[in-house]
């Protein structure tokens, strides 16, 4: 989750899902955005979205129903769909709107170790649905200016909400997308580690091409190019996120 655009979560979404599944894990990766962008890096077509994570919440579809296989092992999807863009007025005259997408999920939770999900770039009430569904909150950021003074504006948003709401979702971490060597990125993730401490992530991702050429394949970058520092950076944050997670 991020309310900021252009930092690297559906990066961070597909390429950290294929790196949970790969020991044979199963994982569930669900398309919140209305741009389908994690479904489309996973090869699913612009006219197969359907049934989606869209139909899900607004027409009551079965998320079972709308679960399919992809190309990585043991790593299914739900996909995303342009409905969504309109979620918020859907949704609006519904009760316990914010409870529709944890309920959705109770009937395949039994199916999977792991459930990620891709938010859209708001806290629209998809977003909120997804924080009130999450057990743990994992924040991508880009090392731009804006996009780590947001961070401080989406966390008091989520304490907001969780408080509100009485959701239960912690905050797992924040990732730092789109590192370089460059002073810049020095910069970010040091001021990263003194304002949020403990809470950044140890391993970092890296820019790469390779995420943009995997993704046009259709493919995550574990498959694309398992030996590349970009599938070994993910293979290392899944490691961190499991340990986060256990230690919750």
């Amino acid at each position: 989750m991020n309310s900021k655009g252009g930092v690297g979560k559906t990066t961070a979404s597909v390429n950290l899902a294929a790196a949970l599944a790969a020991p044979r894990r199963r994982v569930l990766l669900i398309d919140l955005d209305s741009h389908s962008s994690a479904s489309f890096c996973l090869g699913v077509q612009r006219d197969a979205l359907s049934p989606s994570s869209g139909n899900c919440l607004l027409n009551d579809y079965p998320v079972g129903q709308a679960v399919r296989t992809t190309s990585v092992s043991n790593l299914d999807l739900v996909t995303g769909s342009i409905e969504l863009a309109n979620a918020d007025l859907a949704l609006c005259d519904v009760a316990g709107r914010e409870l529709t997408l944890k309920k959705a999920l109770m009937p395949v939770q039994g199916r999977y170790e792991l459930i990620v999900l891709d938010c859209p770039p708001s806290m629209s009430l998809v977003g909120v649905n997804a924080l009130v569904a999450a057990d743990a909150i994992l924040i991508p950021v880009s090392p731009q200016f804006l996009a780590i003074q947001g961070v401080i504006s989406l966390l008091a948003s989520v304490d907001q909400i969780r408080d509100r709401l009485k959701a239960r979702a912690r905050v797992l971490g924040i990732l730092l997308m789109m590192a370089d060597g460059s002073p810049q990125t020095n910069a970010a993730r040091e001021q990263l580690r003194r304002v949020h401490g403990e809470l950044l992530f140890g391993n970092e991702i890296v820019t790469a091409r390779t995420f943009d050429e995997a993704a046009s394949r259709g493919q995550a970058v574990s498959q694309f190019s398992p030996r590349s520092a970009a599938a070994e950076a993910f293979s290392n944050l899944a490691g961190e996120v499991l340990e986060r997670l256990r230690a919750s």
